[in-house]
């Protein structure tokens, strides 16, 4: 028997209890309809490694892929500058500093050009205005895996073009 067989018959006989059990503690079933697949898919990709207990390993693998969801989901706590008492406000003291946070500003705008439009816009609603994933997705009318995708290919994008101001 080969080694796709005998993985595809370990995950095969847990398929229905794991997505059944997924979609029940998840918030709706198509999360976890995923996250069975994802962990599925995560045991099929093990190639050489031998999985002592496909069912443990499918189900613990589909609860961390759940809390990464979630904790994606959950909105970054921001405070908008506006309501920022005035000592609060970031504040450059040198010349130096003022030069540097003009070339950062610069840069950030520039990279941020290159970008297509919907990433500039998931960018910004979730990095300048503190919305959630699904929040963006509704609001654009895409679907959550969209706008991640474009939220982690602008966040590669600036981190590639703004390498030079990391310290």
């Amino acid at each position: 028997m080969s080694r796709f067989s005998s993985s595809r018959k370990a995950w095969l006989v847990h398929y229905h209890e794991l997505v059944k059990t997924w979609t029940r503690r998840s918030s709706n079933s198509f999360d976890g309809e995923d996250v069975a697949h994802d962990a599925i898919a995560g045991m099929l990709e093990q190639e050489g490694a031998r999985i002592s207990n496909p069912k443990a390993y499918l189900h613990r693998s589909a609860a961390n892929s759940l809390i990464q969801r979630q904790k994606r989901e959950q909105p970054a706590l921001t405070i908008p500058l506006q309501d920022l008492t005035e000592q609060d406000h970031p504040t450059v003291s040198g010349a130096e500093e003022a030069a540097y946070c003009g070339q950062l500003s610069e840069a950030l705008l520039a990279a941020l050009d290159e970008l297509p439009p919907v990433c500039q816009q998931v960018f910004s609603y979730h990095r300048l205005e503190g919305w959630t994933v699904p929040e963006i997705a509704s609001h654009l009318g895409l679907s959550v895996s969209s706008v991640e995708k474009y939220l982690t290919r602008s966040m590669r994008h600036l981190q590639l073009k703004l390498q030079q101001f990391s310290s």
